[in-house]
This record gives structure tokens, sequence and C-alpha cells, in this order.
């Protein structure tokens, strides 16, 4: 797991400062719920993906409607492919819901030289807004 201060930093880029955050458990998976004084600003989510040889771990933020408010990569290992935390590449990512293919090739674009990096962080996002769209139909999201 990334230190405190990096998913701190990530969290304030993404959601501003003052920003309460509270922790909620569905199923095996801790997530991230966010406030700001009595208003709920969204949800978050750190996991881990396997690279090439490495993990990759990863924040993916929503917005209440779990619409994607941005995606962090908070520890890159692997000596290539480290575009993926790139605002440029992670930015095509906003705004896209539980039901967009974040499909690599169809919505999301790839970057040369990062395709394994590319294709792990794309199914982790994708697999993580699947979860919040299930933990929300399930009421474990509010």
């Amino acid at each position: 797991m990334p230190g405190a201060s990096k998913l701190a930093a990530s969290v304030r880029r993404i959601f501003g400062t003052g920003v309460r955050v509270d922790s909620v458990r569905a199923d095996t998976s801790l997530v991230l719920r966010l406030t700001r004084s009595d208003s709920l600003l969204g949800f978050a989510r750190v996991g881990n993906v396997r690279g090439k040889d490495q993990p990759i771990t990863w924040l993916v933020a929503v917005d209440p409607a779990l619409r994607l408010r941005d995606i962090d990569i908070l520890v890159y290992r692997e000596p290539y492919g480290g575009e993926v935390a790139y605002e440029a590449w992670r930015r095509q990512f906003r705004g896209k819901g539980a039901d967009a293919p974040l499909a690599v090739g169809r919505d999301i674009q790839g970057i040369s030289g990062a395709t394994i990096s590319v294709n792990a962080v794309t199914t982790a996002v994708r697999r993580t807004m699947a979860d919040f769209a299930r933990w929300r139909a399930q009421g474990r999201l509010r």
C-alpha cells in the first residue's frame, strides 16, 4: 500500500481540500467514502494490479453518481510503461460510468511501449467500476 501522505495528496488533488475520509467495507474490499461538511463527494478504492513483473498500485475515484472523477497511479514499480501515470493518459477515464466499455482501442487509447501497463490498469478500472455498481445496488455504498 502507498504511504498515507501519497494517498492524502491524491484525494486532495481529485476532491480538493477539507475532505473527510471514512472507510466502508464491501465484500473483502475497503472503500473510502469522501465527504465535505454534510455533502457526499464520492468514493475511492485503492488496489494493486500486476504489470509485467511488478504490482501497480492505483486509486479509482468516483462521484456519488458513480461517474469516474479520476484515476491515479500511486506506485509504479516497473522500469518501463510509467506513462500510465501521466495526466494526458489518465484524463480519458474522467466522466465514464460503469456502463462504459473501458476497453483499450475502443474508448481508451493505448500507449506505445506500455501495452501491458495500459491493459492492466484499464482492466483494474473496469472491474472496480463494476464492483462500485454492484455494491451500490446492494446498498453498501451510501
